[in-house]
């Protein structure tokens, strides 16, 4: 809060002011007062408006400044009623009122939002389940008929499994914290997992899966891991070169404070330019466009499992050449922050 633009605010009043004293100045002098007198009078009164505005500009001052400061600072800015005390001239009370009334409004329509959002997500949940059981029902019958129905019958009934458990992690990924269940996690045993149920697509596509180095125990949810990596897999069989013998190499390296996944393929790779936004939700990139398959929604969901799990993630890749992405998980505790 300014001085200057305080004053120019009451501008208006300050005329009044000096207009009232000029008329009692024209006034003391048409009845013969005393010059001391008149000039005691006037400046006395100048005075007092002084100390009142001083005064007020300053108790003004302490509260609307304090006001504007921890807004601009406070991560959450509707909390700003938590870091201030209610002031004591009246046109702060009113605005303090203003601020509550309409701070109270917004959390009773946060509270509904959230509520609904909350009814939307388990609707989601289960839905999902119900469907998820019928698809496994059909994923069986093709597999007991495969010789009878096309390739492609059995490709997309995958890739429908794929984009609804997509969606159920995806549901899921805010609330991570209370599915979760961390403990040592054999890597082999979940790779195992991922390669069983990326079988029918590894072998059409003709890629060689590799597995490298030996099996190693981490802190982390098998069942999120599982998802994680299948993700991935799922991005290198997606992005393969078609005219060339495709793999896929799995190496495990095991340091002294961490345990590193490194997932290797020698498919159409990632544009440099395209990198540094990979992760974002709904980037698709250049290859996203090429393939028209992809939604840019598989690897924001495994940053942001990786993030609430406390691994670490990072991507290499030159285009035409290779694609390598990292898991890194720390030994000593799953949620360290890893350098």
């Amino acid at each position: 809060m300014k001085l200057k633009e305080y004053l120019k605010d009451h501008l208006l009043f300050l005329l009044f002011f000096f207009f009232l004293l000029g008329i009692l100045f024209l006034l003391q002098n048409a009845f013969k007062c005393n010059q001391s007198l008149i000039f005691a009078t006037l400046i006395l009164l100048s005075f007092s408006l002084i100390i009142t505005l001083l005064f007020d500009y300053i108790r003004k001052k302490k509260f609307y400044n304090s006001l504007l400061f921890n807004i601009e600072h406070l991560e959450e800015s509707y909390l700003v009623l938590e870091t201030i005390t209610e002031p004591t001239f009246y046109e702060g009370k009113l605005l303090y009122q203003a601020f509550y009334d309409i701070n109270k409004s917004m959390l009773e329509r946060v509270e509904k939002y959230q509520e609904g959002m909350i009814d939307f997500k388990e609707y989601i949940e289960m839905w999902i389940h119900d469907v998820k059981i019928p698809l496994s029902s059909l994923t069986l019958m093709a597999h007991n008929y495969q010789n009878q129905l096309d390739k492609s019958f059995l490709e997309q009934l995958r890739r429908l499994d794929n984009s609804v458990e997509q969606v159920l992690y995806y549901v899921r990924q805010e609330s991570v914290e209370k599915d979760y269940m961390i403990k040592e996690t054999s890597i082999k045993k979940v790779l195992g997992k991922v390669a069983l149920r990326n079988k029918d697509d590894l072998l059409e596509a003709n890629i060689d899966f590799l597995i490298e180095g030996e099996d190693a125990l981490v802190l982390t949810d098998s069942k999120w891991l599982e998802f994680i990596l299948n993700q991935i897999i799922n991005n290198s069989i997606k992005y393969r070169k078609i005219k060339i013998a495709s793999y896929i190499k799995v190496s495990i390296e095991e340091k002294e404070e961490k345990v590193i996944i490194h997932i290797l393929d020698n498919g159409i790779g990632i544009k440099s330019s395209d990198l540094p936004r990979i992760f974002d939700k709904s980037f698709t990139g250049e290859n996203g466009r090429i393939q028209r398959k992809s939604t840019g929604m598989g690897l924001f969901i495994v940053k942001n499992l990786c993030q609430k799990l406390g691994h670490k993630i990072k991507i290499d890749s030159i285009e035409n050449d290779y694609t390598k992405i990292s898991l890194i998980f720390s030994k000593n505790s799953y949620f360290d922050v890893l350098k």
